[in-house]
């Protein structure tokens, strides 16, 4: 694969990784006018806003990629979120929602349309052999940028308020968009083989591509559905975890650093830009692995390859993942979480979930002092960073290999409408739920992640 593609899809990848951790900031420091209610309720009306709208038009956006270009999805999506990114200026809280359904769809035009474009990129040149390779690269880049591009965040953030680091992003945007403009050949979706283009050329419907006809397919292959699974279960625990992550480490930090303040009063502040940077660099690092332990190139002295199966290394990934999670769910209390128990019961998850419940007591009794537990947590959560780095060119990879070309934009937004629906119910349960309680259904995603990725490794 050409670089040249690559620079763009790495400048289009900062608009998340830039204003990512200024989320919540700049929408709590908005007025919104004259609307009622606090401003916490708001704040949380427009995140579930942005959910909502990846969720509801995540399957017609993917239809309209694979019909009518997926260079062309990828400028719309540079567009909104460009447009989302400079309604964070505003105060009027229509804009503002305005901005979030924008940023929803251009969500899944940007988990989809770049992806969907390389992979078809790579079946017009001939060196899909090459996909894996190119994804661990793109990734391990992407992360190298996040890292840059979170500390350029945090001086826009210092010097123009919390809507710096989006004003930053949309010239980063729009620089993207116009390298892709010019590098990329646009692409649509294409039969999978003679017989289906035969049947679309002489039958009454439409050869455009349909929701029908993607669920159909879904339907019709199990190894397409146990991938999608994965994106789902995978994603939805990624993003409870983006949304829970700065309270949990916060409470940890509070609780160790407290003994050596002078002032018991004074609030003990965390280095969430820190953090996140060692965030981007444990990607970076899980990202590298894959590209390691997966490469084509690797082959012993006879010849015979050495490399890893895509399948082989995303079921150790996410148990890894499941592992991680879970040793950070049992880290912030000294009891097992109510739904871990529950769930540990049910035989089909019994033998995943059982060790985590045995390491609640171990890690109380073990580990009990706040500097012990702070350790745990934060070396938990670089481990859970790490899969995350090697999760994306795994699952690129393994869309690339199941997904048909023909509804491919389709079939990966179709999979965002559950993702979504889990991510909506923990956030409007997150009050019942706790940190605790959210992280622990997220190391149950990640667990049922698992046991997808087990069955596609056996078939």
């Amino acid at each position: 694969m050409k670089t040249s593609p690559l620079s763009s899809l790495l400048l289009l990848a900062i608009w998340p990784t830039t204003v990512g951790p200024y989320f919540y900031q700049v929408y709590a420091s908005k007025t919104f006018g004259a609307a009622t209610g606090n401003a916490m309720t708001w704040v949380s009306r427009l995140f579930l806003t942005g959910f909502a709208s990846t969720a509801l038009f995540g399957p017609l956006v993917g239809r309209l990629c694979d019909t009518y270009g997926r260079k062309a999805g990828t400028l719309v999506f540079s567009l909104l979120y460009s447009l989302g990114a400079m309604s964070t200026k505003s105060n009027v809280l229509g804009v503002l929602l305005a901005g979030r359904v924008m940023g929803g769809i251009g969500t899944s035009l940007l988990f989809s349309a770049p992806e969907a474009w390389l992979v078809g990129d790579a079946a017009r040149t001939g060196v899909e052999s090459s996909l894996g390779e190119t994804f661990g690269l793109a990734y391990a880049g992407d992360s190298i940028v996040a890292i840059l591009a979170g500390q350029m965040a945090g001086m826009a953030a210092g010097s123009r308020g919390p809507s710096g680091p989006f004003e930053l992003s949309v010239g980063f945007l729009i620089l993207g968009g116009l390298l892709a403009s010019f590098m990329w050949k646009e692409n649509v979706a294409g039969g999978t083989n003679d017989e289906e283009k035969g049947d679309n050329d002489s039958g009454s419907s439409s050869s455009k591509p349909t929701i029908r006809d993607a669920v159909k397919v879904v339907k019709e292959d199990p190894k397409i559905m146990l991938v999608g699974s994965i994106q789902s279960l995978f994603e939805a625990a990624m993003y409870v975890f983006v949304l829970n992550w700065p309270p949990a480490v916060s409470k940890a930090v509070s609780a160790y650093f407290s003994k050596f303040a002078t002032d018991s009063s004074a609030a003990i502040s965390t280095p969430y830009g820190t953090v996140f940077s060692c965030f981007m660099a444990c990607c970076l690092l899980g990202s590298t692995i894959f590209g390691q332990l997966t490469s084509s190139t690797k082959v012993d002295k006879n010849g015979k390859s050495k490399a890893i199966s895509t399948e082989n290394f995303a079921a150790g990934m996410l148990g890894l993942a499941t592992l991680a999670m879970g040793c950070a769910t049992v880290s912030i209390s000294t009891s097992t979480p109510r739904i871990l128990s529950t769930l540990t019961s049910l035989p089909v998850l019994s033998t995943i979930l059982s060790p985590l419940t045995a390491l609640a007591g171990s890690l109380s009794s073990l580990f009990s002092t706040p500097g012990s537990l702070l350790g745990i947590l934060i070396l938990s959560l670089f481990i859970f960073e790490s899969c995350v780095g090697m999760y994306f060119p795994t699952i690129g990879t393994l869309r690339s290999k199941y997904f048909p070309d023909s509804h491919r934009s389709v079939v990966m937004n179709l999979f965002g409408i559950p993702l979504n629906a889990m991510v909506v119910t923990v956030f409007l349960s997150i009050e019942k739920l706790g940190v605790q309680g959210a992280l622990g259904v997220s190391t149950t995603a990640l667990a049922l992640a698992t046991a997808c990725g087990l069955k596609l490794k056996g078939m």
